[in-house]
């Protein structure tokens, strides 16, 4: 089974107390829109919708937002056309980066990424040089307050997840990518509300990474491709000690 980054845990739980809401929801705010002009502004027949609704509401993202960005994606082909985007790149140590970004100006964000990396001494990869060192899953994390293992593993089972582990406080369950409706059904009609949800980047393999300094540059570099406006999610394959780890959290 791939790895599995520490540090995507503890981002998600700072995710979940961030101060920067304006950003967030103006993040979810886009790819609300991007969703609805590619698939229309029925939830229920657009999955990539009915996504980027459930991870709005995850962040607190109030109601009366996520209808506004609805309804001005389906603005009749008015306003921002957007554009997925997949920038590849190493920080220091070799630690590999998928940086997953929905732009409006590609010629705006390209340079953007490449200072960003060059900055805290990392470079920009060529295409494909870092996406297949990633696998796409459904990840979902809930509370481990009050279920135990063997209930889990038969929620895990239910939903057609193939694999679950506990992180700290809580329960991460993963499956195949195109298994996310099925493990968020079991969700659902067992009563259990995640933390957390979507499709990660979960790395095939981890660099291991002792080094304090490098450690918090690449946390530094992980932290301003994510402030960027047109970035959606940052990955790395960083493995950090859980000492080191715990400096790095504070």
């Amino acid at each position: 089974m791939s790895g599995h980054n520490k540090w995507a845990g503890i981002k998600h739980r700072k995710a979940a107390v961030d101060k920067k809401k304006g950003a967030t929801f103006s993040k979810y705010s886009k790819l609300i829109m991007s969703a609805v002009k590619q698939g229309g502004s029925d939830p229920d027949s657009n999955f990539k919708l009915q996504f980027a609704i459930e991870k709005a509401r995850l962040v607190n993202m109030p109601r009366e937002n996520i209808e506004r960005a609805v309804k001005r994606g389906a603005g009749d082909g008015e306003g921002e056309s957007f554009e997925d985007l997949v920038y590849e790149g190493y920080g220091p140590g070799g630690v590999a980066f998928r940086v997953d970004a929905l732009t409006d100006n590609r010629n705006r964000t390209a340079p953007e990424m490449r200072s960003i990396f060059e900055s805290h001494g990392g470079r920009m990869g060529t295409t494909g040089s870092v996406t297949r060192l990633f696998n796409p899953l459904a990840v979902f994390r809930i509370p481990a307050d009050g279920i135990t293992e063997d209930q889990v593993m038969e929620l895990a089972m239910d939903g057609g997840a193939d694999d679950f582990v506990r992180e700290g406080d809580e329960w991460l369950i993963k499956a195949p990518a195109a298994g996310f409706v099925g493990v968020r059904n079991a969700l659902l009609r067992a009563k259990r509300t995640p933390t957390s949800s979507g499709i990660e980047q979960v790395p095939l393999m981890m660099a291991s990474v002792t080094d304090e300094e490098i450690a918090r540059n690449l946390i530094a570099l992980h932290d301003e491709l994510d402030e960027n406006d047109d970035v959606q999610h940052v990955w790395m394959n960083a493995d950090f000690p859980d000492e080191l780890l715990a400096k790095l959290s504070q």
